[in-house]
């Protein structure tokens, strides 16, 4: 965990989120918080993590997301030296899928 980023506002901003209770809430709540181009990235960054996860060059995630190749490096490291909360959560997703 990053403590560079942990405080009071957010830790009462991820625990709003945590009593979300559907896909239409998450949408609700994060169409007021967030712009729409913030939401479109934030989906991006997991979709090419999945991608990355998955063995996918960065020529074709960039070819299939539209993710620069800088996002998608910023991914990568991410998923190689980062907190593993994409694995955590790509780990999830395909259990449920």
């Amino acid at each position: 965990m990053n403590s560079k980023i942990r405080d009071e506002n957010t830790d009462k901003l991820f625990e709003a989120i945590l009593i979300l209770t559907d896909v239409d809430e998450c949408y609700k709540f994060f169409e007021d918080l967030c712009t729409i181009s913030e939401i479109k990235a934030l989906a991006q960054r997991l979709e090419v993590a999945k991608m990355l996860k998955n063995g996918i060059t960065y020529t074709e995630i960039a070819e299939k997301t539209g993710a620069s190749t800088a996002t998608i490096s910023r991914v990568n490291r991410c998923l190689n030296y980062g907190a593993d909360g994409y694995r955590m959560i790509i780990e999830r997703l395909e259990k449920e899928g």
